[in-house]
């Protein structure tokens, strides 16, 4: 048998095999379609990558208020006692100066109800002893000055005596030389006419004439010596006068002296007692207005932490939780220390409170829904004692209004810190290396320089 084969029939396998190989080599329809799929996926997936991130640091608060006076405050007893009456509610709203809680004493020096009268009586007859004191201290004071002037006038009497005295002693002193001299003079006749009458050169009346002479030179010498000696001891005596008057007067100043000390040292006494009463007496008054613990501002008693009538209460005990009516809200962050070196003033927060329905995007804020504009007002420098640092947060004035009247204060809330816009490549860059955001703008700027 002759095999013929031409070129009709060669051509014609060929192609019938081509036709196979290709229907082998060939992949299906659906790997072709789930390859552009994947194609497609890893294109936009790519131009995800380069899509902007907002950078931004998530924490914690809540609710709080700028003004430390219109946070909500615990009442306190200023003074130990007894509940006598309540005069509101819880949640009531009452004005500044609504009394709220009467006190009683309990204390047994305070029971007297005419307490403070009795003190004040007291307080004026001590003012009235001290002004008895105050007069008695003039009197002395007088009396001291009319015994100086006394004792001035007595000594210039004693004074003027002793010296009249020392004339008189003086005068006496020269009649008693004279009286000597004399006496000496009518001695030295007398014995010279005794001799000459020895001799017979005088006569007996002569010699008795010198004789009576004599005597009366010797009596008038014994009376001369008696007035000076009398002199000399008046003289003395007015020296003494002088100092006995120095003496007595000296005694009689220096016991009214002694008076006058003692009272002036009962006058600082009563003072002293005085002012002490004035102190008890004010320190009543006040404590009197303690019994009523009045409310300090406007606003709602949150709830009493004492309750019923006659409960006893120490000094500083709390009796109620208060919250100011008008305050002004804010938002308190708590950051941790890695996080807190990125914030300043003014940087932009997005905040969500609990109990607000929101949908958040970190990274795209603008396409959250439910969330409330805010701005870092200040940072603390120091922690708040648990590691983190608090970051106090006002209302954006540029963006929409908090919901003020359904926020209250301690509420949670959550926020995110913005920061710059990065691609989404660098952020997650830096997630895997935990570096913090920002860490390194300037590497990013020139790995995105390159990548232009």
């Amino acid at each position: 048998m002759k095999l013929r084969l031409g070129e009709e029939f060669l051509t014609d396998r060929m192609d019938e095999v081509g036709y196979s190989i290709a229907r082998v080599v060939e992949p299906p329809i659906w790997v072709r379609r789930g390859l552009r799929i994947l194609g497609i996926i890893a294109g936009i997936f790519l131009a995800f990558l380069f899509a902007p991130w907002t950078q931004n640091i998530a924490a914690t608060g809540r609710v709080t208020s700028f003004s430390p006076d219109v946070r909500p405050q615990t009442l306190h007893a200023f003074i130990p006692g007894r509940i006598v009456r309540w005069y509101v509610k819880e949640g009531q709203l009452v004005k500044t100066g609504d009394t709220l809680i009467l006190l009683g004493e309990i204390k047994d020096s305070y029971l007297d109800p005419a307490l403070l009268v009795r003190l004040r009586e007291q307080l004026e007859a001590k003012i009235g002893t001290l002004q008895a004191q105050e007069r008695k201290l003039e009197a002395l004071q007088q009396q001291r000055a009319a015994l100086e002037e006394a004792r001035e006038a007595s000594l210039a009497r004693a004074q003027n005596a002793f010296l009249q005295a020392v004339l008189r002693y003086q005068a006496d002193s020269a009649a008693y030389a004279a009286a000597l001299l004399e006496y000496r003079l009518a001695k030295d006749q007398y014995a010279r006419q005794e001799s000459l009458y020895a001799r017979g050169l005088r006569s007996l009346t002569e010699l008795q004439v010198r004789q009576m002479r004599f005597q009366e030179a010797e009596a008038k010498l014994t009376a001369a010596q008696n007035r000076w000696k009398a002199a000399l001891a008046d003289k003395e005596n007015a020296q003494l006068q002088i100092s006995v008057l120095r003496a007595e007067y000296a005694e009689k100043i220096a016991k009214v002296e002694s008076e006058l000390r003692s009272t002036e040292a009962y006058i600082y006494d009563l003072r002293a007692a005085i002012a002490k009463m004035r102190n008890e007496v004010a320190n009543i008054e006040v404590r009197s207005r303690f019994y009523a613990v009045v409310a300090p501002q406007d606003g709602y008693v949150v709830r009493a932490i004492k309750t019923g009538i006659g409960e006893i209460i120490k000094e500083g005990e709390p009796l109620a939780v208060f919250m100011p009516r008008a305050y002004s809200l804010a938002v308190e962050l708590f950051v941790r220390p890695m996080d807190v070196a990125l914030l300043k003033a003014g940087t932009s927060v997005r905040l969500q409170f609990d109990g607000w329905p929101a949908f958040v995007f970190s990274g795209w804020p603008r396409l959250s829904f439910g969330t409330f504009g805010g701005i870092v007002s200040t940072v603390d420098y120091v922690d708040t004692g648990t590691g983190l640092f608090r970051v106090l947060v006002a209302p954006d004035p540029a963006d929409k209004s908090w919901p003020t009247p359904y926020l209250r204060l301690g509420g949670g809330v959550r926020g995110w810190f913005l920061l710059n816009d990065v691609p989404i490549w660098y952020e997650i860059w830096r997630q895997i290396n935990g570096f913090p955001p920002d860490l390194y703008p300037q590497f990013y700027q020139s790995t995105a320089q390159k990548s232009k």
